[in-house]
């Protein structure tokens, strides 16, 4: 019986020609900025959003981290929706990294709004934290893989202007939002100060992300991935992977949407369901009715096969990637209708 991982878009395997990119790359020590692929992965990333420089990182994590590092001071105030990767899913870092504290808002299913901004900016108070970072997280991961419309960001973006805040972007999922939205790279790059973009997820590498920023942001963002304990040596092998995804694996994201929203109806048709959260892109969250567990549902799909697990109380996460095939979902959508 052939497995379905839908526990994460970070499972995929390297297809054959990112294999055969990454055993041709051409290396040499990126601490000295001479991987000749590294370099070139950081020019390709940054001219598609048409920002100046770009960074490679082992993860989405440490891009984000030493984005709030290099935007605030200790003491300063990071404001965030509640469910933000950058405070849900990387350690505290916020605190333990930059000294910083945060402003948590209540947006919808991740998402933001200038008005949310403008209410949660501090007064020129010595009792208050300074106000200096808004991070958006496109596509949200909490949200079920919700999008940001450009006109909002806009707004957000003018807001951060006129009270001289910095805007960052967890893009892990970006591209996500980019295909599913249509909507241009180029226009996030002229919005945003700093973007994070992660390879591993949706694209289908095995590992990395980049920073982008200007000349001079990256150039002290190097500084601080040396710190964090980021710097590597012949990394070409697998910035070569990421390379290629953002050459050859973007426009296939929408086939990733397509089974998201199949596996949506076929969710709908199941009377242990209760609700299905909308889906834009590749993930797909459903809360069960009560009577029945997460622990237990997910236990029930492994015994046939299919890998997932629980996302909060009487929820579970779906994501489709790469290695889901057209089979696949068909086969995931008839037991989801019967289990």
């Amino acid at each position: 019986m052939e497995r379905i991982d839908l526990r994460s878009d970070t499972v995929t395997q390297p297809t054959a020609p990112m294999l055969e990119a990454m055993m041709t790359a051409k290396v040499g020590d990126d601490v000295f900025s001479e991987d000749e692929t590294v370099n070139k992965l950081e020019e390709t990333a940054s001219n598609i959003f048409k920002m100046e420089a770009g960074l490679f990182c082992p993860s989405g994590t440490m891009t984000n981290q030493i984005a709030i590092k290099l935007h605030t001071q200790p003491g300063d105030e990071v404001i965030c929706d509640e469910t933000s990767h950058v405070y849900q899913y990387e350690g505290g870092g916020i605190a333990f990294n930059a000294g910083a504290s945060v402003r948590l808002l209540q947006g919808n299913r991740g998402r933001i709004t200038a008005d949310h901004v403008a209410d949660s900016i501090n007064p020129d108070d010595v009792h208050k934290p300074v106000s200096s970072l808004v991070v958006l997280e496109n596509t949200s991961n909490r949200g079920g893989g919700s999008c940001y419309e450009l006109s909002d960001i806009h707004l957000i973006r003018e807001i951060c202007l006129k009270n001289k805040l910095i805007l960052h972007l967890d893009g892990a999922r970006l591209f996500n939002a980019l295909v599913a939205k249509k909507q241009s790279a180029i226009d996030y790059g002229q919005m945003f100060d700093s973007i994070s973009i992660c390879l591993s997820k949706g694209l289908g590498a095995p590992v990395g992300s980049v920073l982008l920023g200007t000349k001079e942001m990256i150039r002290k963002a190097r500084r601080i991935r040396k710190v964090f304990g980021g710097g590597m040596r012949q990394a070409g092998f697998i910035a070569a992977a990421g390379l290629y995804a953002l050459e050859h694996q973007v426009e296939r994201l929408a086939i990733d949407h397509a089974h998201a929203k199949q596996i949506e109806q076929a969710l709908l048709l199941n009377p242990k369901i209760e609700s299905v959260l909308p889906v834009e892109t590749n993930i797909v969250i459903f809360t069960l009715r009560e009577g029945i567990t997460p622990a237990q549902f997910t236990d029930l799909l492994k015994e046939k096969g299919i890998l997932c697990f629980a996302f909060g109380k009487q929820q579970i996460r779906f994501v489709t990637h790469l290695n889901i095939t057209a089979q696949m979902t068909e086969r995931l959508c008839d037991i989801i209708k019967k289990v």
